[in-house]
């Protein structure tokens, strides 16, 4: 699709014209401009409602709901009325727009066909002058959404489509194409490094644990952030084995590393001036005669033991791994965690948002601040030190599990803080609820690329 913005539109193209609630056309008593309401005026002209007041968060769906529901039918070019609206505004608008065209059918032998204007269409945003900031909003705009699809298709893809290699292959494409380096640390460099934890998760695995380090830098740059990201491509629970009810489900547990890869290929493409580490400890956790047991007793590469209660608390212990080298390796600024981690955040939250762990509050506010403008919202749980007695272990230093139907998210995050050697600025976003969910891509579950968009504008508002 190409995107480019105009003063004048011919009147033989598709006109969309957006209307807020109170802003909408007078003597149109059939139109009332309801979030999601569309109006044909006529043959060649559309209106959609948008709401009483809605916020910038709201416009992306409003706007991909519309796009993706017509999917197959829109004309090869489209005229979007953007006259006073700002360049945010149309950023949010047009990244809608390129989601709307997202196709799930990704193993289907017969697809149904999308409308040519996804791939080889024109979208025109007419404006009242020509805007420099607008051409920079149509390229973000273009670029976010693009990098989402490509997350939210490894997001989907089944186990076996998608290895702790296949994500290292999809690193290293995505570093050689966009100008970053990528590093792959495989099984015999981890013995070497002593990453325990990881390698004692992927033990019951045919698929080899690895490491996968993104460095992204650019010619000037004053902060160097970390991401480390949960990369468990396939969760069974190993020996403590989950229901099979929901198990097809884990083929998403790989959220946190997928929202690492795609922060780190978009700030390359929009050339951030912001140093940034990816870190993804990725590995599959089957079930094998080779497999970590309940009560085993495991090393880790910060040289901490680890008494495992649960094998199915195995995300912890490979983040632990990254954490420590991302920190002891980079020396970072800011620390930042992201990990499909707990069913308990589930429950505090549902899936309306992220939970949120961090000691600090500058941090907490920088991050939630950039949630609110994406609408990738989190809440903040406490981390408190009353906490620690809970990952306390009678044989080794700390354990994975404190076996209570209680409090089990900022459990899990107590456990990680043990690893970040106190970096005083670290923060840990349990996404378990945000990234794989209800959409309008699926009938089901699927892949939402959150943290991507959240990340950037982290990143965007700290240069």
């Amino acid at each position: 699709m190409q995107i480019k913005q105009i003063t004048e539109a011919s009147e033989d193209l598709l006109l969309i014209r957006p209307f807020e609630q109170g802003f909408e056309p007078e003597n149109q008593n059939m139109f009332k401009a309801e979030k999601g309401e569309i109006w044909w005026y006529s043959s060649r002209e559309l209106w959609i409602g948008l709401g009483k007041s809605p916020q910038l968060p709201a416009i992306i769906k409003i706007f991909r709901s519309l796009f993706f529901k017509r999917k197959d039918r829109w004309p090869e070019e489209i005229v979007l009325d953007c006259k006073v609206r700002t360049s945010e505004w149309i950023e949010n608008a047009l990244n809608g727009i390129v989601l709307g065209g997202y196709d799930l059918q990704l193993y289907k032998t017969e697809p149904k066909p999308l409308s040519a204007f996804f791939n080889t269409g024109t979208l025109s945003v007419l404006t009242e002058n020509h805007s420099p900031e607008i051409d920079e909003a149509l390229i973000v705009a273009q670029k976010t959404a693009r990098v989402q699809m490509r997350i939210m298709d490894l997001m989907n893809a089944p186990s076996n489509y998608k290895t702790p290699a296949t994500l290292a292959q999809w690193a290293t494409e995505s570093g050689e194409k966009n100008g970053y380096k990528v590093t792959v640390l495989e099984k015999s460099r981890l013995e070497e490094m002593g990453m325990h934890a990881l390698l004692a998760v992927g033990k019951g695995s045919e698929a080899p644990p690895l490491m996968i380090v993104s460095e992204y830098e650019p010619e000037h740059y004053t902060k160097t952030i970390a991401l480390v990201g949960k990369g468990v491509t396939f969760d069974t629970g190993g020996i403590s084995i989950k229901t099979s009810a929901n198990m097809h489900l884990m083929k998403s547990d790989m959220g946190g590393a997928a929202a690492v890869l795609g922060a780190v290929e978009l700030a390359a493409q929009l050339k951030m001036p912001v140093r940034i580490i990816g870190v993804i400890p990725s590995t599959e956790n089957s079930v094998d005669g080779l497999s970590m047991k309940p009560g085993d007793v495991i090393g880790s590469y910060s040289g901490k033991t680890i008494e495992v209660i649960d094998t199915d608390a195995e995300g912890r212990l490979i983040l632990a791994d990254g954490l420590s080298y991302a920190v002891r390796t980079f020396k970072p600024d800011v620390v930042i965690d992201l990990a499909t981690l707990t069913g308990s955040v589930i429950q505090t939250l549902g899936y309306e948002a992220a939970g949120l762990f961090t000691p600090n509050n500058e941090l907490a506010e920088a991050l939630t601040q950039a949630g609110d403008n994406t609408g990738e919202k989190m809440w903040r749980l406490p981390v408190w030190d009353s906490y620690k007695e809970e990952i306390a272990s009678d044989i080794a230093d700390v354990k994975n599990y404190h076996g209570k139907p209680l409090a089990g998210a900022i459990v899990a995050a107590k456990f990680l803080e043990a690893f970040t050697d106190e970096h005083p600025a670290w923060a840990h976003l349990d996404i378990a609820g945000t990234a794989f969910g209800d959409t309008e891509f699926a009938p089901g579950r699927a892949g939402t690329a959150y943290g991507v968009r959240l990340l950037r504008a982290y990143l965007s508002a700290i240069i």
